[in-house]
């Protein structure tokens, strides 16, 4: 199996070209579906089990990148700023899986 930073690397560095090319197009859309379905159950998987961590370093990702994906990453899942503020209540025990 092949290592994963390699492989993150590998993609960070395809999509830094494509960008930096401003040819954003050259990054097939099933690709990208596939690389952020498999890093949220990852991250969600890791968050539960040992609490929240960043999920990216500071001052790589703006803040509207942020805000976009998160909207999109709402409406795909079906939910609603009200399902998202009962989340973002919920007490960091609960967030470790210690219900």
């Amino acid at each position: 199996m092949r290592d994963a930073k390699a492989l993150a690397a590998e993609f960070r560095s395809l999509v830094t070209a494509a960008l930096q090319g401003g040819e954003p197009d050259a990054i097939p859309e099933e690709a990208l579906r596939e690389v952020l379905t498999a890093a949220v159950k990852a991250y969600a998987a890791k968050a539960e089990a040992h609490g929240e961590f960043p999920p990216f370093e500071p001052d790589v990702v703006t803040a509207t990148e942020t805000v976009v994906t998160a909207c999109a990453m709402i409406r795909a899942a079906d939910l609603n700023l009200f399902d998202m503020a009962m989340w973002f209540r919920r007490p960091a025990d609960d967030r470790r899986g210690n219900e």
